[in-house]
């Protein structure tokens, strides 16, 4: 182990205050999430009526056209329905507002009934017009450049794929027409970011990014910026299997780990995800639950692919080769993060076991950088804890500096807040960038295609490669099979070869909760759906 590396994993540990670390059997993320047992003990926690989930940062907005990350996923998907949804312990479609769709032979046409007599939470009528508009704001020439998800969800007219119209003949009778035959499409529409159904009465007003209004099974209260969201249950939701079991929701915005831990084991709240892998003995030790399973995520850093001192696949490989990623993984996340040998999850179909990332190599990453002439480099990293990431940006950023340092290269961090950060990476300049990315649908095209996109929100390190772009296309079109699985691995294998990314990590789902919260559990997509949860007196 480097000195270098030896001395931030030393700091990191200290400002954590790590105890040992802990492990535990997981499932896989798209086959079950396990979810909390209905032991009815008494624990913390404080009126039964209010459940309280504390997260790491603010939601950037609460308007999925609008947003691309999981901190406003998990509150919206509580505020909004989609035509389609997602099993709530796996990634099946099922039923949503519509019922599931007649596809046409050709594939291009897809034709949704809707439930009848559906309401928004102001009154007016959640009908087939209004899902139209919902989506026909997000296609182009109305999409605009802060929709980061609307070219991934409904595609885009100048690849030849995607929504090519949307029509409503009646109220309950929805017709979306694509360009292109689309695998991914009916997994798309259950996605909790760009396909929930937004009331067009908020976004005509443009308030829906800070008030919204959807049909879901809670109604929007308040945003308290840098506190908490509010949320009551919709009395009158529409599904009766789905009912709210609890009338407030608080989301509460905790940006420190630590505190985080505080609050649930002073009772202050109920249930706290972002945990990093020292903190276990002390949420287990205090008497609450801790949940855990294989996550559906990717914890990368992204190369500047497009200027910059990394732009040459050989710098991109110097600094690879100079990152003992293995050892890294190991020593700050234990047990609770595998470390990456692609962009896709380990367990999840059509990874390859025989993709080879770039193997450690200090001395030659110093010779390279020596011949290359960087000796320095700007790293862009976030604060907060993630998803993919429990420790934060600013532990896993300097143990990476530690790594460049010994192979010569003075690495600089520049960090911000999680929502500040997703607004730098577009705008500013940099070398390298942490990022990461938590799987919508379980399809291989929902992790592969970032590399493939044109919004900077979702391709961050700005790759482009013509062979990479028609292969996705291909993988678009293509069945899923055997046929489609090589496509993916042709992906898997580029990105290996190319390096736009370093990638790191893929961590587990982990959430503490009180013993006496009952039917939570952590969706493999990364959202948490609360209309299920109760909590003991």
């Amino acid at each position: 182990m480097s000195k270098a590396f030896e001395i931030s994993r030393r700091r990191f540990v200290e400002a954590m205050g790590a105890a040992s670390v802990l492990g535990v059997v997981g499932l896989s993320g798209c086959t079950g999430a396990k979810r909390a047992s209905d032991t009815g003990e008494e624990g913390q926690g404080g009126n039964a009526d209010t459940i309280t989930f504390a997260q790491g940062a603010d939601p950037r907005g609460l308007d999925p056209a609008y947003v691309d990350d999981g901190e406003s996923a998990k509150i919206m998907c509580n505020i909004y329905d989609t035509l389609l949804r997602y099993d709530t312990q796996t990634c099946d479609v099922v039923p949503g507002l519509a019922d599931m769709p007649d596809i046409s032979e050709d594939g291009l046409t897809y034709t949704f009934k809707l439930h009848e007599g559906v309401k928004f939470h102001d009154g007016t009528d959640c009908n087939a017009a209004a899902v139209k508009a919902s989506i026909e704001r997000q296609l182009e020439p109305s999409r605009t450049e802060d929709m980061p998800y609307a070219s991934f969800v409904f595609g885009a007219e100048d690849t030849g794929a995607g929504v090519a119209s949307v029509e409503a003949p009646d109220d309950t009778t929805l017709v979306i027409t694509l360009r292109a035959a689309s695998t991914p499409f009916i997994k798309n529409m259950a996605m909790a970011l760009a396909a929930p159904v937004v009331a067009p009465s908020a976004f005509e007003a443009g308030t829906s990014n800070e008030s919204p209004v959807g049909s879901g099974p809670y109604k929007f209260v308040s945003w308290s910026k840098g506190e908490n969201v509010v949320l009551e249950a919709n009395e009158d939701y529409w599904d009766a299997e789905r009912m709210p079991q609890t009338k407030n929701v608080i989301f509460r915005f905790i940006a420190e780990n630590s505190s985080r831990v505080t609050a649930l084991n002073n009772g202050e709240v109920d249930i706290i995800d972002g945990i990093d892998a020292s903190v276990v003995p002390t949420i287990t030790d205090a008497g609450n639950e801790l949940f855990e399973e294989d996550g559906m995520n990717i914890n990368y850093m992204a190369f500047r692919n497009d200027e910059g001192q990394f732009t040459d696949v050989a710098a991109r490989k110097a600094f690879c080769q100079a990152v003992n990623v293995e050892e890294m993984v190991k020593s700050l996340y234990g047990d609770y993060a595998g470390v990456a040998t692609s962009v896709m999850p380990l367990w999840m179909a059509p990874y390859d076991e025989d993709i080879q990332q770039t193997a450690y190599d200090p001395e030659a990453a110093k010779a390279a950088f020596a011949e290359l002439g960087i000796t320095s480099c700007t790293m862009l990293a976030y604060t907060n804890p993630r998803p993919y990431n429990s420790i934060g940006g600013q532990a896993l950023a300097e143990a990476i500096q530690g790594y460049l340092a010994d192979a010569g290269v003075d690495m600089e961090i520049v960090s911000y807040d999680w929502t500040t950060y997703q607004t730098k990476v577009e705008t500013d300049k940099f070398d390298v960038c942490l990022y990461g990315w938590v799987g919508d649908n379980g399809d291989p095209d929902n992790f592969m295609n970032l590399l493939a996109d044109e919004n900077v929100s979702m391709n961050v390190g700005r790759f482009r490669n013509d062979e990479y772009n028609a292969l996705i296309q291909q993988g678009l079109a293509t069945e899923e099979g055997a046929e489609r699985d090589e496509i993916y691995k042709q992906c898997e294998q580029m990105v290996a070869e190319q390096m736009p990314w370093m990638v790191i990590s893929h961590a587990k789902n982990l959430a503490g909760y009180s013993p006496k919260v009952q039917g939570f559990y952590y969706h493999p997509t990364g959202v948490v759906h609360l209309e299920g949860v109760t909590k003991s007196a």
